[in-house]
């Protein structure tokens, strides 16, 4: 078997999809869990872009020892000098520069002739090596560069020191047997390539981005690049857990594998879009809700006499549990620690018992807690922002009937931690409290998208709520989950609006820190 390295890049690809905007907090908890995946490389994100993102690159490269952190550059000295800030506290750090290749990009984009690109290239990546111990080369838009030019500028960063060399199919163009025949040619045409590691890096533009990564790897590509279930800009990235999948179901034919830990399938791709409010479609492969379900009476007739006529993949596989009750209402504070540390989480005293009491709260209402609703509660609490002064939502009514018009009451305390209290109509439930809210705010809100999902399944399972909203100008997420869909609506639009003020409170403390 050949091994392939994993090069995820949910953290940067990933965070550029539309609408996803994370915290330095739940940057830091994905990039745990992706960790115990088993990740190979992480790219955490783009120094140079923001404070915040240097920020958040940086606290994981302190905290992620088990993985090679990096962070994304491109073809400029100051990229490269605030990535090597951000990343040398860390046990592998490595930078990834980027620069485009294609005719299309070097005449429209860059303004630059192919060699002036080539001269820049060269010149970049020999500054990256003077601090970096390993960087990779990303010929942007490689599938749409003339294959004897990249040969050309694929050397002569080599010679200045490059380690991997990615060639992307940046807007998703090529397809498999293209992409395949590109990694072929560079391999025979490029002497030194054996001395380095190739990399392939594919969108989904046209839903091909695993296959084409696949073709690549079987044209001697040695990392391949991805997200959690495939999010990232546009159609997206190649999905990981599908291409992790895919190399051990068909490893007969493949002879490929990976060090990813395929059980932790499931709990990463939850946590992912949890935080990121990106749900999974229901009929996506190996993480989606009807990935084992099946409802032909054929099908069902087959899984009952041998579960391997209609199941490729046992949801064991990928870490799908199909009896996960936990703990119950009898349950101590010890045995909930213990099934909290079994799940990989590390609460401080303080966390444990709010965790705690939160479960209590569940089974006080005969809820028959179970791993999901338990992940749902400690992804809440680790990711909290409870240090910086917020809102905090007492209590709220809604008055609703078929015949009158909906009325929302609602108790809250402001950041000053003042009495507020408003009531406010609307054309729905949703919308009544949700106008109340937004009348008690001083930020200026819209809202700009609202999904409700419910986590498990029967009549009192969790409902999670998610928004999308522009705050004082800037977009952030929020998210609550609840077993009763108002509460859990009212405290995703508080949980929005404290996210903006956590965000606005960083960033003046990052200016404080810089000019003192």
């Amino acid at each position: 078997m050949t091994h392939v390295k994993v090069f995820d890049t949910t953290l940067r690809d990933g965070e550029q999809s539309p609408g996803v905007n994370l915290n330095q907090p739940e940057k830091l908890e994905i990039a745990k869990q992706l960790e115990r995946f088993g990740v190979d490389v992480m790219e955490a994100g783009f120094p140079a872009s923001s404070q915040g993102d240097f920020n958040g690159v940086r606290e994981i490269a302190r905290t992620v020892r088990n993985v090679s952190v990096t962070g994304l550059a491109r073809a400029k000295k100051s990229d490269i000098d605030t990535a090597w800030e951000a990343l040398k506290e860390g046990s592998d750090p490595r930078l990834h520069i980027f620069l485009a290749t294609s005719p299309i990009h070097m005449e429209h984009k860059l303004n630059k002739t192919p060699d002036e690109v080539v001269a820049i290239a060269e010149e970049m990546v020999a500054y990256a090596r003077e601090k970096f111990p390993k960087v990779e080369f990303s010929a942007e838009d490689a599938s749409r560069s003339e294959p004897e030019f990249l040969v050309r500028i694929i050397n002569a960063v080599i010679e200045a020191g490059a380690t991997v060399i990615n060639l992307p199919d940046t807007v998703g163009y090529t397809t498999p047997h293209e992409y395949g025949e590109l990694f072929r040619y560079v391999r025979t045409n490029v002497p030194k390539i054996d001395q380095v590691t190739l990399s392939a890096h594919c969108h989904d533009d046209l839903g091909m981005a695993v296959a084409n990564s696949i073709a690549a790897i079987e044209n001697g590509a040695t990392q391949v690049e991805g997200t959690i279930n495939g999010i990232g800009e546009r159609a997206g990235n190649a999905a990981l857990e599908e291409l992790a999948v895919a190399l051990n179901i068909r490893k007969d034919y493949y002879q490929f594998n990976t060090d990813l830990v395929l059980n932790e399938i499931k709990r990463t791709s939850d946590l992912v879009s949890r935080l990121t409010g990106m749900s999974v479609p229901r009929n996506k492969a190996v993480v989606g809700q009807n990935a084992f379900a099946h409802e032909s009476g054929i099908h069902q007739d087959g899984m009952l006499k041998n579960a391997s006529t209609y199941e490729i993949i046992t949801p064991e596989m990928v870490g799908v549990q199909s009896n996960n009750l936990v703990i119950g209402k009898h349950s101590g504070k010890h045995a909930f620690k213990d099934k909290v540390e079994h799940l990989g989480y590390e609460l401080s005293e303080e966390k444990l018992l709010e965790a705690f009491t939160t479960f209590k709260q569940l089974t006080d209402n005969n809820k028959e807690v179970t791993d999901d609703d338990l992940f749902t509660i400690l992804t809440d609490i680790t990711t909290d922002t409870s240090d910086i002064p917020k809102y905090e939502l007492s209590s709220f009514q809604v008055h609703y009937g078929s015949t009158n018009t909906p009325l929302a009451t609602v108790t809250m305390f402001a950041p000053d931690g003042s009495k507020l209290e408003a009531a406010t109509t609307g054309s729905g439930s949703v919308e009544a409290l949700y106008n109340t809210l937004d009348e008690m705010t001083v930020e200026e809100v819209k809202l700009t998208d609202y999904h409700l999902n419910s986590i498990g399944s029967g009549e009192d399972a969790l409902a999670h709520a998610n928004v999308k909203m522009v705050v004082d100008g800037k977009p952030v997420n929020g998210r609550a989950s609840s077993q009763d869909v108002l509460e859990a609506s009212a405290k995703a639009f508080v949980n929005g609006v404290n996210r903006a003020i956590y965000q606005k409170e960083s960033e003046q403390q990052q200016i404080a820190h810089i000019q003192s």
